[in-house]
């Protein structure tokens, strides 16, 4: 676990510093230098590309995980990642040649209930396609086992490129069309990026002779297509369908509260560029020991870090509102519910590597689709009645049952559970110290608020972590920083 954890740390900083940087975009250039309608149709270009990508894909990425280690031959290893290459076009350029057939029907549904959206749509495919060959090269360079500069590509590029773009609008340089033009090619420079540090990894060497076990990578890929971004696929489902039943600027308002949700989930982001490879590595060896000392550590972990952003960002929540603008403040409650379901996805550990990188992937492939079509049917019904805070339970809902229906699973078919006697004790103390801390605030500015508040919790969560020795990896970080920069 060691370069696990210490490659996970890194990207773990990396990750907040790109979400640090995304929430001044999300929470206040956004909201202050776009009309909350180009907000929201910004919104509802890249998630509904997030919704083409793994499509678009087809399952290379996670195919490239699992494989890549079980071949002990260079040659065999060239043929695959050559392979790899080719393969997402097989089916990306059928569905870029019936979208165009279709384009001015597809546009028009698009934009029933919105009108903006009709001259941006095929940009949604443009992201899609520069996105899946941005995630094959990044699984290139994660089977090298160098994920940082992927994770610092992936997380920081587009957030900064983003910042940068926002303030063109702001100094009047670019108007909010032009805006969204640059943005897309601020995602094909991320690509290229990534392709050619992946490239200095590991040169291509192509080959035109398939790998022998082509039939069971395809049979992997068309199984795998949908699970690895199963849950990011719910919220992408949420922001699609919004504006197919309220006014896109609802949607900002939801990216805005969804966006403050899902900073819960960055540690585990970070812990999965490595984890996934050495995860699929155990199992390909027929480690089960290390597959389940892997589970264990990555859930305590997780758990504790997790849970403690999931503290501090719902104690501050209601203050944090006061410093945007007013009119996004309806999603408290979108909060709450968004970063419960990230923080029971956390409470996994890596649950999902096991299943997906082990024999018995294909059920992931009829549980991504019962999870989309649960949210789908679900948002149809609670969307209507209760608006944002509809789309937002109805993904909650989703990610409770059928988390809970992976870790029965992985238990039943692997004979292990990732939970250890400190399990418990976490949970107390994050029960503990939400009900401590949600229900006052100091009586100052909201940013001081906030500032002395975060201050307060986190003395007193590493106090306690410390004293119980709920994550000692985590500890050893924390003694290995104060050796090395505090006196």
């Amino acid at each position: 676990m060691g370069i696990v954890f210490k490659q996970s740390f890194r990207n773990t900083l990396i990750i907040y510093i790109a979400f640090a940087i995304g929430g001044v975009n999300a929470l206040f250039l956004y909201t202050y230098f776009l009309k909350d309608e180009y907000y929201g149709l910004v919104t509802f270009l890249l998630s509904t590309a997030n919704l083409i990508m793994p499509l678009t894909a087809f399952g290379v990425q996670y195919a490239i995980v699992k494989f890549y280690s079980s071949y002990s031959q260079e040659v065999d290893k060239d043929r695959f990642l050559s392979a790899m290459l080719f393969l997402p076009l097989f089916i990306a350029l059928p569905i870029g040649f019936l979208g165009g057939i279709f384009y001015e029907k597809i546009s028009t549904f698009l934009s029933l209930e919105n009108a903006i959206v009709k001259d941006y749509v095929y940009i949604i495919y443009i992201i899609a396609i520069l996105t899946a060959y941005f995630e094959i090269f990044y699984a290139w360079s994660k089977v090298q086992l160098q994920s940082v500069f992927g994770n610092m590509v992936k997380e920081l590029f587009s957030r900064v490129a983003a910042m940068i773009l926002l303030f063109l609008v702001y100094v009047g340089f670019l108007n909010a069309e032009s805006f969204i033009y640059a943005l897309t090619f601020a995602y094909l420079l991320r690509m290229l990026v990534m392709m050619n540090y992946a490239f200095s990894l590991r040169k291509p060497k192509l080959s035109f002779v398939l790998p022998e076990n082509i039939k069971e990578i395809l049979q992997y890929a068309f199984y795998i297509i949908l699970a690895g971004s199963a849950s990011s696929i719910l919220l992408d489902i949420d922001k699609f369908m919004i504006p197919q039943k309220e006014a896109i600027a609802q949607t900002a308002y939801y990216a805005v509260a969804v966006y403050i949700g899902s900073v819960i989930e960055t540690p585990g982001r970070a812990m999965s560029q490595i984890i996934q490879p050495i995860t699929a590595k155990a199992l390909n060896e027929h480690n089960d020991k290390e597959v389940a000392s892997l589970y264990k550590k990555s859930h305590i972990n997780l758990l504790l870090i997790s849970g403690f952003v999931f503290l501090m960002i719902n104690v501050n929540v209601r203050e944090l509102y006061k410093i945007i603008p007013e009119v996004y403040s309806g999603g408290l409650w979108v909060v709450l519910m968004i970063s419960v379901a990230k923080l029971y996805h956390m409470f996994l550990g890596n649950n999902g590597a096991i299943i997906s990188n082990s024999k018995y992937y294909k059920i992931l492939l009829p549980y991504a689709v019962l999870m989309a079509l649960s949210v789908v049917f679900l948002n149809i019904w609670l969307i209507d009645l209760i608006g944002i805070n509809g789309a937002a339970l109805s993904t909650l809902i989703v990610v409770l049952v059928f988390n809970t229906i992976k870790l029965w699973y992985v238990k039943d078919k692997f004979g292990i559970l990732p939970f250890t006697p400190k399990t418990k004790k976490i949970l107390g103390i994050l029960a503990l110290f939400f009900v401590a801390f949600y229900f006052w605030d100091f009586p100052f500015h909201p940013i001081i608020n906030i500032g002395l508040k975060s201050i307060l919790l986190a003395i007193a969560y590493l106090f306690v972590s410390v004293k119980l020795n709920l994550a000692p990896e985590s500890i050893r970080v924390w003694e290995d920083f104060k050796k090395k920069f505090v006196k």
